[in-house]
């Protein structure tokens, strides 16, 4: 059998993350191939998660196998087959239906179009699968500083995606688990989203500005809280197809103060009830997206690359707040989400007020606000 043709990172990036691939695209080349390696396994550990036709423990222990592999403890060869036909036989389905659930009116030809992206993301995860060596191949090409800082990152990671997996184990359609206090959500917060902010810092420090007079404390301190605000943007607008999986990110100590429980999440009806919980942790990811942009500002102003990437996600955050508080976050059947059109004009803003040092500076406020 001929061998297949050699890994292309770059498209199978672009399969699995529209809107992270613009981000690693307009990165400087110093640095592009570090960071979408480490987005690509971290991918692959996250679609493992994800895969629910899998056991738990099966999940377990393919994320502890491809762990040992990626911090160098182990040189087992990992195959991943199984997985990998997963994604067509369960995850796609499940993504199918989630897309039919949350876009019920579309026309045939748009909600067509909808699975043929699903399908296409499908296919570029098992793809991610079947090519893990040659993933982990790459890594071990790259220079000994760079490939540590990977490991590291992947190894918080990985320890945030067990840590959900053994905590939702029991979780399901009909029985929602949630955490318990707003430090178990923050620590998440931290392990799978947290890290990389801290990870992009140091990496960027590395080969783009070493000697930039900057107060590092300050920059990996908002580097973290960059990180946690985008996913806290995730678990806000998730919230009900979370629930419909049994998941609650939402604390149960924060519901019971408003006497509510996770169930009563269900129910678009309480909406009103919930919404001073909700309120705390949209606020909480508004603080946490501003000290991101300070982040971004801080920035060598030379590095007008890394800027941007970084001024993009933080915007289409913002811009998704805004509208999580005017809209019914319980209702099932709405999920808040910016269009591609919306995210062009939101690229060619920024682009537009970066010429503008006083524009630029204002227009996190301005997005936040809208």
């Amino acid at each position: 059998m001929a061998a297949p043709p050699p890994l292309r990172p770059d498209l199978v990036l672009k399969g699995v993350s529209r809107s992270f691939y613009l981000t690693l695209r307009v990165l400087p080349g110093a640095i592009r191939s570090q960071m979408s390696l480490a987005y690509l396994l971290a991918r692959t550990t996250d679609t493992i998660a994800d895969t629910e036709i899998v056991p738990v423990n099966q999940r377990l222990q393919a994320l502890q196998s491809l762990r040992e592999r990626i911090l160098g403890i182990s040189q087992k060869t990992l195959n991943f087959d199984q997985l990998a036909r997963c994604q067509d036989d369960s995850s796609r389905d499940t993504r199918l239906q989630n897309c039919e659930e949350v876009l019920p009116d579309l026309e045939d030809d748009k909600l067509k179009n909808s699975q043929r992206v699903h399908a296409h993301a499908s296919s570029a995860e098992r793809i991610l699968l079947e090519r893990i060596e040659d993933l982990l191949a790459l890594l071990m090409k790259l220079s000994p500083m760079d490939r540590d800082l990977i490991r590291e990152v992947l190894s918080r990671i990985t320890s945030g995606q067990e840590l959900d997996l053994k905590r939702f184990a029991d979780a399901g359609p009909g029985q929602i688990v949630a955490l318990l206090t707003e430090e178990e959500l923050d620590d998440y917060t931290w392990r799978v989203a947290g890290c990389v902010g801290e990870f992009w810092t140091r990496m960027c420090q590395t080969h783009l500005f070493p000697n930039a007079p900057l107060d590092h404390a300050r920059l990996v301190s908002n580097g973290v809280r960059f990180g946690k605000g985008l996913q806290l943007v995730n678990i806000l607008r998730d919230l009900p197809r979370d629930l419909r999986h049994g998941r609650c990110y939402f604390p149960a100590q924060a519901l019971s103060a408003h006497d509510l429980v996770p169930e009563d999440l269900l129910q678009p009806a309480n909406e009103l009830r919930f919404r001073p919980v909700y309120q705390i942790f949209l606020q909480k990811a508004q603080e946490h997206l501003a000290a991101g942009w300070e982040y971004t500002t801080s920035l060598p102003g030379r590095c007008v690359r890394v800027r941007l990437a970084c001024a993009w996600p933080i915007l289409i955050g913002a811009k998704t707040l805004a509208r999580l508080r005017t809209q019914n976050v319980l209702d099932p059947h709405h999920r808040i989400k910016i269009s591609r059109a919306e995210v062009r004009a939101l690229i060619g803003r920024s682009i537009i007020s970066y010429i503008w040092p006083s524009s630029w500076r204002r227009l996190f406020g301005r997005i936040a606000g809208s």
